[in-house]
């Protein structure tokens, strides 16, 4: 009894926005784990947090002592180009009311942001907390990375007048189970999986992959990045000036494909069609005030979480065929 007692001494009433979509349902599995009252809404139960009345309605209702936002509008690089302005515009519009309905309603709420590193500096190779504003988001990210870089000045600026209690983090592209089934939908690393799992059942005797092969990049498997978030909830501090939340390791395009190749056992030829260009070569998150300030985190070793990504893209695919 008295553990049960200490449980409920602690319970958290946690709204999750964007809580049925790849990040946001994990961070809301791991939050009922941990015996928090969540409710995860997005468009799917009605509530449209581009529109104002939504918003301030579902927060007032809820009285959410902590919120974590995962909502956003995006895409592929080629679908956030094509309606750049619409996904500028909805993603704008989204923050706005959430900063406004946390101040207007729930003031002593948490805020809890995770902040793509697209909205990094495009030509930098190494990602320094400091450094985020010393250059212009990439061209090919130019609507989604600057809507992501207002998060950091509504932070700012709602921490100075407000003093709202704000937790901000920037994180790598995320990968693992339960994405979109789509490669022209889902994340990067999750496209990659499923081509190759589709490239075995036709019995493809070769794989194209874009570029040399040779760029690094970082990526975070999607339970540990939720586990970040989830954890955040309950933490002491405010920390309105987002940090890295960074392992010190990238991997080239040909090493993830290799890898990928292996938990498939797909036997046919990895090609790299060099006609298209690589962009920058190294793309990777500073972790020096990551490990100051979470030095015990530990990130699930990445060939184990590409496995685990193998099984389930498999194993939903299967259920098509």
């Amino acid at each position: 009894m008295a553990i049960d007692a200490e449980k409920e001494s602690t319970r958290v009433n946690i709204l999750v926005l964007g809580g049925h979509g790849f990040v946001g349902k994990v961070v809301v599995r791991n939050l009922l784990a941990k015996n928090h009252q969540v409710t995860a809404l997005s468009r799917r139960d009605g509530v449209d947090l581009t529109k104002w009345e939504d918003t301030q309605q579902t927060f007032k209702r809820i009285q959410p002592e902590a919120i974590v936002n995962c909502a956003a509008h995006v895409g592929s690089l080629h679908y956030v180009s094509q309606y750049a302005a619409t996904v500028l515009d909805d993603n704008l519009q989204m923050l706005l009311n959430v900063f406004r309905a946390t101040q207007q309603m729930v003031p002593q709420a948490r805020l809890i942001h995770p902040i793509s590193n697209c909205s990094y500096p495009g030509e930098a190779n190494v990602h320094t907390e400091s450094a985020w504003w010393d250059g212009a988001v990439h061209k090919s990210v130019w609507s989604y990375g600057n809507s992501r870089r207002m998060i950091g000045v509504l932070s700012d600026c709602y921490a100075s007048q407000y003093k709202l209690n704000l937790v901000n983090f920037f994180a790598p592209n995320a990968y693992g189970p339960g994405d979109y089934t789509d490669p022209n939908k889902t994340h990067a690393l999750n496209g990659l999986i499923i081509r190759m799992l589709q490239a075995q059942r036709k019995g493809d005797k070769q794989f194209e992959i874009w570029g040399t092969g040779k760029p690094e990049r970082e990526w975070i498997y999607v339970e540990d990045l939720a586990r970040m978030l989830s954890d955040s909830v309950q933490a002491k501090e405010s920390q309105p000036l987002a940090i890295n939340i960074a392992q010190n390791a990238a991997y080239s395009i040909r090493q993830t494909a290799e890898l990928i190749r292996e938990a498939i056992g797909y036997t046919g030829e990895l090609t790299f069609n060099t006609k298209y260009q690589d962009g920058a070569m190294r793309k990777i998150l500073d972790a020096t005030e990551f490990r100051r300030k979470y030095p015990d985190f530990r990130f699930t070793d990445y060939a184990v979480g590409i496995k685990n990504t193998v099984a389930y893209y498999r194993q939903e695919l299967g259920k098509s065929s």
